[in-house]
């Protein structure tokens, strides 16, 4: 956040996100684009559109391989799309695009939610609306619900969380929800895939970047999305080493990304031991990634790299 800003009508800089204005106004500098519906010829996917919530006007996007036969169930991968919590929709090119690849490659049906963005709608709005749409999904389980694909295609007892950046966030949010408050009937969550997980804290972990104005970025953006949070360090949603009930994660599995570059890369590793510690007692897979930057497997999808992080998640579905 650039403190010698030179509009004055200028609130919070918070580039290359968001800007937000002393009016209320709301400038979004990235993830702007959208993308039909269509059937991608590469990857051989089709995509619809449903809603899943008429109260805000909320979607989801399914994404299905086009030669899945009658009645063949896939494994489930319900995905919640990153953003800083602030920009971004399952529409965008950088969602789109990734998935298309990804359920060619894994052989399975994806839901991406879309959900409500901060500030006009600051936490727990995308959580609300990440778990409602989950409820959604859970409908589908014993072959009634409002979707054919889902009633037709999908296997409850694999189903997958992932996300990226703030998206990783709510899925790890989704399973401690799910494996502690409210069980989602009929729905067996397999695995939890974090992708740069956008966690946090105000006071700096073993490696993490003591740059004051990096620090202060992050910490002014949370307080934006998140108004009402007491303290970085206290506040689950942004800190889960200090949730009591990490040990009840929702799921047997865990498959989490960093990458070397990525200031929130020490979050990623920390998260890990603290759930570790916390007595979860399931399996865990930490991937590192040399010379990466955040997200980088959404900004080049043919990288080496982009490759090798999607084989993986595959094998990791499919084992």
């Amino acid at each position: 956040m650039d403190s010698t800003n030179p509009d004055p009508e200028l609130a919070k800089d918070f580039s290359p996100l968001i800007k937000i204005y002393k009016d209320g106004r709301v400038e979004r500098l990235i993830s702007t684009e959208t993308v039909p519906l269509s059937f991608d010829p590469e990857t051989n996917v089709e995509c619809k559109d449903t809603l899943y919530s008429p109260e805000h006007n909320l979607c989801v996007r399914l994404y299905l391989p086009k030669n899945t036969h009658q009645n063949q169930k896939l494994p489930i991968l319900v995905y919640f799309r990153g953003g800083g919590f602030c920009v971004g929709t399952v529409f965008a090119p950088i969602n789109h695009n990734y998935l298309n690849i990804l359920v060619s490659e894994a052989n399975i049906i994806a839901v991406s939610v879309d959900y409500r963005n901060a500030p006009e709608h600051p936490l727990p709005a995308a959580f609300n609306d990440s778990w409602s749409a989950l409820k959604w999904v859970a409908s589908h389980f014993n072959q009634k619900g409002p979707e054919d694909w889902l009633n037709c295609y999908a296997d409850f007892q694999r189903v997958f969380f992932s996300g990226d950046s703030a998206g990783g966030n709510i899925a790890h949010q989704m399973a401690i929800k799910h494996g502690h408050e409210e069980k989602l009937e009929g729905l067996n969550l397999t695995g939890l895939i974090l992708c740069h997980p956008f966690f946090w804290g105000e006071k700096p972990i073993p490696g993490e970047s003591k740059e004051e104005w990096q620090r202060n970025w992050i910490e002014g953006l949370w307080k934006v999305v998140n108004p009402t949070t007491g303290g970085l360090d206290d506040d689950p949603w942004i800190n889960p080493a200090y949730n009591p009930n990490l040990d009840r994660l929702g799921c047997e599995r865990v498959q989490v990304f960093v990458s070397e570059k990525d200031p929130l890369r020490e979050r990623g590793w920390f998260y890990c031991l603290k759930l570790r510690e916390s007595g979860w007692r399931g399996d865990m897979e930490v991937i590192d990634y040399k010379g990466e930057e955040h997200v980088f497997h959404l900004e080049n999808l043919t990288s080496q790299n982009s490759v090798s992080l999607r084989r993986k998640i595959v094998q990791f579905i499919n084992r």
